[in-house]
Protein backbone atom coordinates (compact mmCIF):
# COMPACT_ATOMS: atom_id res chain seq x y z
CA UNK A 1 0.00 0.00 0.00
CA UNK A 2 1.31 3.32 -1.04
CA UNK A 3 1.31 5.66 1.43
CA UNK A 4 1.78 10.14 1.04
CA UNK A 5 4.30 11.24 3.39
CA UNK A 6 3.15 15.32 4.46
CA UNK A 7 4.97 17.62 6.70
CA UNK A 8 2.85 20.21 8.42
CA UNK A 9 4.32 22.17 10.90
CA UNK A 10 6.22 20.26 13.25
CA UNK A 11 3.29 17.64 12.70
CA UNK A 12 4.01 14.66 10.41
CA UNK A 13 1.31 13.61 7.90
CA UNK A 14 0.88 10.41 6.29
CA UNK A 15 -2.36 9.32 4.35
CA UNK A 16 -4.08 5.99 4.66
CA UNK A 17 -7.15 4.17 3.89
CA UNK A 18 -9.75 2.47 5.57
CA UNK A 19 -9.99 -1.58 5.00
CA UNK A 20 -12.93 -3.37 4.18
CA UNK A 21 -13.57 -4.32 7.63
CA UNK A 22 -12.61 -1.13 9.08
CA UNK A 23 -9.07 -1.74 9.53
CA UNK A 24 -6.38 1.50 9.30
CA UNK A 25 -2.46 0.81 8.69
CA UNK A 26 -0.53 2.66 10.97
CA UNK A 27 2.55 3.40 8.48
CA UNK A 28 5.73 1.45 9.70
CA UNK A 29 7.96 4.72 10.18
CA UNK A 30 5.14 6.11 12.66
CA UNK A 31 4.87 2.53 14.57
CA UNK A 32 8.48 2.75 14.46
CA UNK A 33 8.73 6.56 16.22
CA UNK A 34 5.99 5.64 18.54
CA UNK A 35 7.49 2.26 19.59
CA UNK A 36 3.55 0.51 18.67
CA UNK A 37 4.09 -3.27 18.31
CA UNK A 38 1.64 -5.86 17.74
CA UNK A 39 -1.10 -5.39 20.73
CA UNK A 40 -0.54 -2.38 21.18
CA UNK A 41 -3.58 -0.42 22.69
CA UNK A 42 -4.39 2.67 21.44
CA UNK A 43 -6.85 5.39 22.55
CA UNK A 44 -9.32 6.33 19.64
CA UNK A 45 -10.61 10.27 20.18
CA UNK A 46 -13.59 11.61 17.47
CA UNK A 47 -13.01 15.34 18.02
CA UNK A 48 -15.46 17.06 15.37
CA UNK A 49 -14.16 15.61 12.40
CA UNK A 50 -11.07 14.49 13.04
CA UNK A 51 -10.54 10.73 14.41
CA UNK A 52 -7.57 11.33 17.29
CA UNK A 53 -5.20 8.02 17.84
CA UNK A 54 -3.10 7.63 21.01
CA UNK A 55 -0.52 4.98 22.38
CA UNK A 56 -2.56 3.90 25.56
CA UNK A 57 -0.07 3.98 28.73
CA UNK A 58 -2.19 2.75 31.62
CA UNK A 59 0.42 3.72 34.39
CA UNK A 60 -0.07 7.48 32.95
CA UNK A 61 -3.72 7.05 32.70
CA UNK A 62 -3.68 6.11 36.36
CA UNK A 63 -1.25 8.95 37.14
CA UNK A 64 -4.02 11.31 35.37
CA UNK A 65 -6.56 9.93 37.07
CA UNK A 66 -5.57 10.04 41.06
CA UNK A 67 -4.45 14.15 40.32
CA UNK A 68 -8.32 14.68 38.95
CA UNK A 69 -9.51 12.62 42.18
CA UNK A 70 -7.71 14.48 44.25
CA UNK A 71 -8.22 17.77 43.06
CA UNK A 72 -12.26 16.82 43.80
CA UNK A 73 -10.99 16.17 47.04
CA UNK A 74 -9.37 19.21 47.74
CA UNK A 75 -12.63 20.96 45.75
CA UNK A 76 -15.25 18.48 48.72
CA UNK A 77 -12.58 19.11 52.03
CA UNK A 78 -12.81 23.09 51.06
CA UNK A 79 -16.43 23.69 50.45
CA UNK A 80 -17.86 20.68 51.37
CA UNK A 81 -20.45 17.90 48.90
CA UNK A 82 -20.35 18.39 45.18
CA UNK A 83 -23.23 18.25 42.71
CA UNK A 84 -23.04 15.97 39.93
CA UNK A 85 -22.86 18.78 37.81
CA UNK A 86 -19.69 20.42 39.71
CA UNK A 87 -17.94 17.13 39.18
CA UNK A 88 -18.51 17.18 35.40
CA UNK A 89 -17.24 20.74 35.36
CA UNK A 90 -14.17 20.05 37.36
CA UNK A 91 -13.58 16.71 34.69
CA UNK A 92 -14.31 19.48 31.93
CA UNK A 93 -11.54 21.76 33.16
CA UNK A 94 -9.33 19.18 33.41
CA UNK A 95 -9.19 17.55 30.40
CA UNK A 96 -8.81 20.82 28.77
CA UNK A 97 -6.23 21.67 30.90
CA UNK A 98 -4.50 18.70 30.05
CA UNK A 99 -5.53 18.92 26.17
CA UNK A 100 -2.57 21.76 25.62
CA UNK A 101 0.43 19.89 26.84
CA UNK A 102 0.78 17.72 24.25
CA UNK A 103 -1.69 14.97 25.46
Amino acid sequence: MSMNFILVGRMEQEVTVIGERGQVVIPKEVRTKLGLKPKTKLLVVRRGDAVIMRKLDLEQERRELEALLKRVDRRVEKYGEMTEEEIDQIIHDYRAKTAYKGK
